[in-house]
């Protein structure tokens, strides 16, 4: 049962009373209370209400007081200060609710009333290189969506759009061609793969950058003759005129040092290619590499047998290679159809547009110009070819014809927020206006110096590397803190190890999701894996800590819950720890307004924290009698149910022992 939900309902029975307006904002206005002593919720809506009626909110507050029906569910409401409604809920209410949701696996979760179909689009990585850390947060949030979403009661599909087209196959099949050692490719195709991907990528960016070294020396020429321009110069007959022309010559002088700086890093990047012979050589031998690139993937694209023929023979290797990292993660698609599925379908889609005046031709490029984008969406170049717009538009198509959904999410980072506002804007006035789309996005993982997460050598982070460093990590954790136990080890070697892959996997995941996802986070692995704090080992060290209690007490636990034993409240950590169980409908639902999967890992952080206090004051095995041991049992019981149905929906696993 929600119980915010119930509150809110029985308060719009009263508001509707009094007030002809929209009642439901205004219940809606019914939020936990910060600190207990103020009760357990606690309504704001007389004050807005009450300037409305033209009364005093505390009477407005004391009338929705006598009208709301709160017997059997609240103690006696009370008006405090200028018109705030503190609500406490009853002992015998909050006994009745843990009672009936003690043998319940899903704890009391109803599915909706209005279930949806969803599709959530995440992950969607390029398969023509290995996953990095970049893919992280798309994966993770959006599996924890798709999990959230279907305990609630909706329909979902979960969908990887795979990158298994386009430009960087025909990077992949020109370095193969030209660069390729086929015995290290026999042996690892994916690392040799990704290695003349990286080499064929090195090379267009210093041809690329050798043109904007030009550019940008220009540029700089430019300002610095603005700078040395006597009408730059500060005059000294007018104070406001030349109060202006020193800010704007301190702008420029900046704008210099701006400029000099960035050539200075192009500089230094294009040295690494003409200081080493070899690879200077290299890159004058493939000086058209970046046209070759696209020819290459041109053919690829209409059909050519040799281009064809490597295509069939990268793709499994490479999909074999993320689908590993996806076992690893615990994460799986109900769909994955990559870009390449859509690609003859991409002309149809551009000729729809077309006949319905929704598209049209500028500067030899077909585009859909939307109100509110300085630039057009582009959806086929001068030279006939298609874009991801294009593609993304035909997989709209597809997805509507096949499972007409009602939501269709896209986890996809904060970057491409203007390509989603143009795509959304564009399939609704193709005829798609009746879906609702969503672009989830996110920010950045960052490293200790603020910037992307990279290693020491400025490579983008495996994935895999990054999952094996957590697990090496939570090895050493597990390791001591097992060495430390007051009777001596209790884990052996193959426990120690199954338990460091699920607590180091674990702190991957929740390292991220326990974040705002609008938000950049720094990654650290230190606090990633540590047993205090807000971390997945905190709260998977709880639940060890009850699975413990339950083994040193010697009590079967399914029998324990089938059992007669009733819950009282003997001292407040008791009851503070009962509506803190029964607030996890409450986080579920504020999850999914939002999409955000932090709501979800703040709650199970705090209901840890009432779990530890609980703990600390509230002797279990050694209560002072039967009737405390075995209530104080089944609130840990269901303390440990909510923390393992909570993590799961976050992905990550639970552990008996640590």
């Amino acid at each position: 049962m929600n119980t915010l939900v119930a509150l809110q309902d029985r308060f719009q029975s009263a508001l509707k009373q009094i007030t002809d307006d929209d009642v439901e904002s205004l219940a809606a206005m019914i939020t936990p209370t910060q600190d207990p002593r103020h009760g357990d919720y606690q309504a704001n809506c007389a004050m807005p209400l009450g300037k409305k009626l033209g009364k005093p909110p505390r009477e407005v507050a004391t009338e929705l007081v006598e009208l709301v029906d709160l017997d059997g569910f609240c103690d006696p409401p009370e008006v405090a200060g200028p018109g705030f409604i503190n609500l406490r809920l009853s002992d015998s209410w909050l006994t009745q609710q843990l009672e009936s949701i003690r043998n319940d696996d899903r704890l009391g979760i109803t599915s909706t009333h209005t279930p949806r179909t969803y599709i959530v689009d995440f992950s969607s990585p390029n398969v023509a290189k290995p996953m990095h850390v970049g893919h992280i947060r798309s994966t993770v949030i959006g599996d924890a969506l798709c999990r959230t979403l279907r305990l609630l009661g909706h329909t979902v599909v979960s969908d990887n759009h795979l990158g298994d087209w386009g430009t960087q196959f025909g990077m992949i099949i020109y370095g193969y061609r030209h660069f390729a050692d086929k015995v290290a490719y026999e042996a690892n195709p994916v690392a040799e793969l990704t290695r003349v991907y990286r080499e064929v990528r090195a090379l267009i960016d210093f041809h690329d950058g050798t043109i904007s070294l030009l550019e940008e020396r220009q540029r700089l020429q430019q300002l610095q003759g603005k700078v040395a321009n006597p009408e730059q110069q500060v005059p000294n007959s007018d104070a406001t005129a030349s109060k202006k022309a020193r800010k704007q010559l301190a702008k420029l002088r900046d704008s210099v040092r701006r400029q000099q700086a960035a050539i200075a890093e192009l500089e230094s990047k294009l040295a690494k290619v003409t200081d080493d012979p070899e690879t200077k050589a290299k890159a004058d031998e493939h000086a058209d590499i970046g046209q070759a690139v696209l020819r290459e993937t041109a053919k690829l694209h209409a059909g050519d047998p040799e281009n064809k023929k490597l295509w069939n023979e990268f793709l499994p290797k490479c999909r074999e290679d993320i689908e590993y990292i996806y076992h690893r993660l615990d994460v799986t698609f109900d769909e994955e159809l990559g870009e390449s599925f859509y690609h003859n379908q991409l002309a149809n889609v551009v000729q729809q547009l077309e006949e319905k005046g929704i598209a049209r031709e500028s500067d030899g490029a077909k585009c859909i110009f939307l109100d509110g984008y300085d630039a057009p969406m582009i959806i086929q170049k001068r030279d006939g070819a298609y874009l991801y717009a294009t593609t993304d538009l035909a997989t709209i198509a597809y997805r509507m014809d096949r499972w007409k959904p009602d939501v269709i999410l896209y986890v996809v980072d904060f970057r491409q927020g203007e390509h989603f506002g143009k795509l959304f804007d564009a399939a609704s006035a193709w005829e798609y206006s009746d879906v609702e789309f969503a672009h989830v996005s996110f920010g950045t993982v960052l490293g200790d110096d603020g910037k992307a997460f990279k290693t020491r050598s400025g490579d983008t982070v495996s994935l895999e590397g990054l999952l094996d460093e957590a697990v090496a990590r939570a090895h050493r954790v597990v390791s001591e803190n097992d060495d430390a136990k007051k009777h001596g080890p209790e884990l052996d070697a193959e426990q120690r190890n199954y338990i460091a892959k699920v607590v180091g996997h674990a702190a991957v995941k929740y390292a991220d999701l326990s974040q705002n996802r609008t938000s950049d986070y720094v990654f650290s692995f230190d606090k990633m894996v540590a047993t205090q704090g807000n971390t997945s080992t905190y709260l998977q060290y709880s639940y060890a800590r009850i699975q413990n209690i339950f083994a040193r007490g010697r009590v079967d636990v399914r029998e324990f819950r089938r059992g007669s034993a009733k819950i009282v409240f003997a001292a407040d950590q008791e009851r503070k720890l009962a509506v803190q169980i029964l607030r996890f409908h409450e986080a579920l639902h504020e999850m999914i307004v939002d999409y955000r999967p932090n709501v979800l890992a703040n709650y199970l952080f705090q209901l840890a924290k009432r779990f530890a206090e609980f703990y600390t004051e509230c002797p279990v095995l050694n209560a002072h009698d039967d009737v405390s041991r075995s209530s104080r049992l089944l609130l840990c019981n269901l303390v440990a149910c909510t923390m393992k149905l909570g993590l799961s929906l976050l992905g990550i696993q639970v552990v008996d022992k640590m």
